[in-house]
């Protein structure tokens, strides 16, 4: 228990579900009294540069521009998409999207604590329902909220800044250990994956530059020689609903923690089979490839490939190689796009790779040998990632329990230094797209 954090003295029913009793001080009142919001603007692709001012969307920075339209300090908040309500608290200029919203404070008041408000409001369970969420400046102007004093708030996101950087540092250091083990067990994996188990085995020229030397009795030809790419469509729309990850592969979407809303229908999805391979063409740079274990659906975006001969590779085997870190640079190589936020991993460019295959009583071996020499590393990554989940509960239940009054922090944060509230590191610095944004359509095509 933090010394000085207690409740409020006297307490008042907000009448607004997500708020609660509130302290009887506080002024309970529609958001738009305190802020002005406006939609973000278009830009063209031919616009977007490698570099320059950043992109801002509802998924955080897609782009960069050599222009800006707006100057921060300033809050951002994302208003279609898998990211429907995600709130950036971005500082310099950028250009801010159709697809975020730009919350600009109309009294005083305290932007640290404006962005830990509308982080707590959860904009995302007001969206109107479309084929992917949205939402507009009118809900959030009227969503009722209870507004301390300013410096009340000010206290407020002190405290937070103050407590969000001890959690944020303990999880960077969690995450850098991962990264390492992580390393480690890739290590392990590329090194069975491209030379096999006997390290006295003759090898050869594989004949890619890329690949190198692989064992003589292995064979690397292009994916087009072992696969073909199918379109089959369903007609109903219920077959079950698969996801592709960079991290987990071809998964039921029912197993993963994805908020976008459903479609109204999902006839005319392309169905895939056990032992297909499937590409989110969006992510295929990213390595979001894998095999299906089983009959679903996938967007009609994606790339779905059928063995030509199923008895060439283990699935399981087939899953693995396709997404370690030789073929994930081999997939930037080969995807076409102005930038990396647009590149696609086209069925012609996919198939134009070449694919180590080796003996399939080998491939099993392989597979048995990852499994037994990486358990270890796998165990304390999954522990080290399930105290990152518990730390990043935590530090939502309690800036939720402040900027809602359920905890006074103002004794606990007159004493604090004063930091400036600006961007805080990203608390995943792996680089790569979480799973919920891979299973959104490109932005330019949100509804």
């Amino acid at each position: 228990m933090i010394e000085g954090i207690k409740p409020y003295p006297k307490y008042k029913d907000s009448g607004v579900p997500w708020l609660g009793q509130v302290p009887e001080r506080w002024v309970l009142a529609p958001l738009g009294r305190y802020l002005r919001v406006k939609s973000g603007d278009m830009i063209a692709a031919e616009e977007e540069a490698e570099n320059g001012f950043p992109i801002y969307g509802g998924n955080g920075v897609r782009g960069y521009t050599s222009k800006y339209n707006t100057e921060g300090p300033i809050v951002l908040l994302g208003r279609v998409g898998a990211k429907c309500g995600c709130v950036h608290f971005v500082s310099g200029r950028f250009w801010a999207s159709e697809h975020a919203l730009r919350v600009i404070p109309q009294q005083t008041m305290d932007l640290g604590y404006l962005a830990r408000l509308l982080e707590t409001a959860d904009f995302n369970q007001y969206a109107i329902r479309t084929a992917q969420p949205l939402i507009n400046s009118s809900i959030v102007r009227t969503l009722r909220v209870a507004i301390p004093s300013h410096e009340e708030q000010r206290l407020m996101a002190k405290f937070i800044l103050s407590a969000e950087r001890k959690i944020r540092r303990y999880i960077a250091a969690k995450r850098k250990l991962i990264k390492l083990l992580e390393e480690e067990k890739q290590a392990i994996i590329h090194r069975a994956m491209t030379r096999g188990l006997d390290p006295t085995v003759r090898l050869k020229p594989s004949g890619v530059e890329w690949v190198g030397d692989i064992p003589e009795h292995w064979s690397a030809r292009r994916a087009k020689y072992y696969m073909c790419e199918v379109d089959e469509r369903s007609n109903s729309g219920d077959e079950e609903l698969l996801s592709v990850s960079h991290k987990t592969g071809v998964t039921p979407r029912s197993e993963k923690n994805i908020t976008m809303f459903m479609a109204e229908s999902y006839a005319g999805h392309k169905i895939c089979r056990a032992g297909d391979i499937v590409i989110n063409t969006m992510w295929g740079w990213m390595a979001a490839i894998g095999v299906s274990s089983r009959v679903g659906l996938v967007s009609p975006s994606y790339g779905v490939y059928r063995l030509v001969d199923g008895n060439k590779f283990l699935p399981n085997f087939l899953d693995l190689l396709l997404r370690i870190e030789l073929y994930r640079g081999e997939y930037v190589r080969s995807s076409r796009g102005i930038t990396s936020s647009r590149l696609r991993l086209y069925p012609e460019y996919f198939l134009n790779i070449p694919v180590l295959c080796p003996p399939l009583e080998e491939q099993k071996s392989i597979l048995q040998f990852i499994l037994n020499a990486t358990a270890q590393l796998s165990s304390v990554i999954d522990t080290a990632r399930h105290e990152i989940e518990f730390l990043d509960e935590y530090r939502t239940r309690l800036i939720s329990d402040v900027v809602t009054g359920k905890l006074d922090v103002r004794e606990a944060a007159v004493d604090l230094p004063d930091e400036p509230d600006d961007i805080l590191p990203d608390i995943d610095d792996d680089a790569l797209p979480d799973e919920e944004a891979e299973d959104a359509e490109p932005e330019e095509e949100a509804v």
